[in-house]
């Protein structure tokens, strides 16, 4: 275990090193994670920075500059990708999905049907929906699409039969749409929150509006501004052998290896692109990112968005100030719902006293399926990265033990 706490930017130093030891006693020690690595961060400059565990088995201690799979910790970056074109005047949040995806004009709404039926598939009754689905719906997961891995109806059955959410599967991203026009969509846009595909969606959005495929979009208007030299959908081979192993629990037996480092399918181009998942990142990198945000849309000089846009994504955006709580037709959701909101591309905090964990109104952030996750509080201008690779990201409390943590150690 290696870390390191200044005792500066208003936290006490001691109870900052609490969250090392915890991190060891009951996550690493345990062999409940592999390795784990903490950022914590106010007013941009890192407070407290740790790496325990190893990176690989058999290998050496997690290194510093460890890459890791971030999952949905892309969606926050597809969804600036798409305000950048907003800013630009090429795209609006109320412009209709099909006007830029023609392949989802005819998608209605689930009404009966789907399935099997005597090893004989079920045509799917569809219904128009109530209005057209409009971007804000993709940012905001109240597009109708949904998941394979929720596992709850007939619409997910169908993703998973026709392995619309594998990367390497036999789709690109232009034909991951046109599947997806074929189906119905569970719900008509804005009657309900369900964490689906819609960032990948976006992601096929960003890529038709600007002429270029996703990974060169993000390369060239995102990451080489921010100087985020260690994020990509494919890892190059010669930072290959920073990438950690991939985990995920298997009932009764255990952390079961899912993805190793050394042959890891992240060292290949993917065929889809996936602006809801795909991307590696390292903390230090996707601190870059945070750091961005929180100063409004600019880091070292480079503005990526502008102030009221940073200001736009983070407010809630759900239907009459709902929350998630009150609209999830989800399963599985990154956050636990109660007085959390979403913006376009994060949750946010609306109500603290009903999420029981400390934290500010207007704090934004997300995780990964992998275990990562960040938080940007803009109130008290602190950042959190945290990083591991355990799939389900539901399985341990860990992201609500770090926040209060983390908070308790503010003076």
């Amino acid at each position: 275990m290696h870390g390191t706490s200044t005792g500066h930017h208003g936290f006490d130093a001691d109870r900052l090193a609490r969250i090392d030891a915890f991190l060891k006693e009951r996550y690493i020690d345990s062999g409940l994670l592999p390795h784990a690595q903490i950022l914590v961060a106010r007013d941009g400059e890192i407070a407290h920075f740790a790496s325990l565990g190893t990176a690989r088995e058999g290998g050496g201690r997690l290194a510093d500059d460890a890459l890791f799979r971030i999952a949905s910790m892309t969606k926050p970056i597809t969804s600036i990708a798409f305000m950048m074109l907003v800013e630009q005047g090429k795209v609006a949040l109320d412009t209709p999905v099909h006007h830029v995806l023609p392949e989802l004009k005819q998608v209605g709404v689930y009404d009966g049907g789907g399935g099997y039926n005597n090893e004989r598939s079920v045509p799917f009754l569809t219904k128009p929906p109530a209005r057209p689905m409009l971007m804000v719906d993709l940012l905001r997961h109240t597009s109708g699409f949904t998941y394979s891995f929720q596992q709850r109806t007939n619409v997910d059955t169908a993703y998973r039969l026709l392995g619309l959410e594998r990367w390497h599967g036999h789709l690109t991203l232009d034909q991951f749409v046109a599947e997806l026009g074929k189906l119905p969509i569970e719900f008509s846009p804005g009657d309900a929150w369900n964490y689906s595909v819609s960032t990948d969606v976006l992601g096929a959005v960003v890529q038709r509006v600007s002429g270029m495929e996703l990974d060169a979009f993000f390369a060239e208007h995102i990451f080489a501004p921010l100087g985020m030299a260690d994020t990509f959908f494919q890892v190059p081979a010669d930072k290959l052998e920073r990438l950690t192993d991939c985990y995920t629990f298997v009932a009764g037996k255990g952390r079961v290896m899912y993805d190793p480092g050394a042959t890891s399918a992240w060292a290949r181009r993917p065929t889809q692109l996936s602006g809801g998942g795909g991307l590696v990142s390292s903390t230090h990198d996707y601190h870059r990112f945070c750091r961005m945000c929180l100063a409004g849309g600019e880091l070292d000089g480079v503005r990526i968005v502008g102030r009221k846009t940073i200001e736009l994504m983070t407010m809630n955006h759900l239907p009459g100030n709902s929350d998630l709580a009150t609209m999830s037709k989800s399963l599985f959701s990154e956050a636990t719902n109660a007085g959390v909101g979403f913006g376009l591309g994060f949750a946010v905090t609306t109500d603290v006293a009903k999420t029981m964990v400390p934290g500010s109104a207007g704090e934004y952030y997300w995780g990964g399926m992998f275990s990562t996750a960040f938080f940007i509080d803009p109130v008290e201008r602190i950042n959190m990265i945290f990083m591991t690779q355990m799939s389900p990201s539901n399985i341990y409390p860990i992201r609500r033990e770090l926040k209060t943590l983390i908070y308790s150690a503010l003076t």
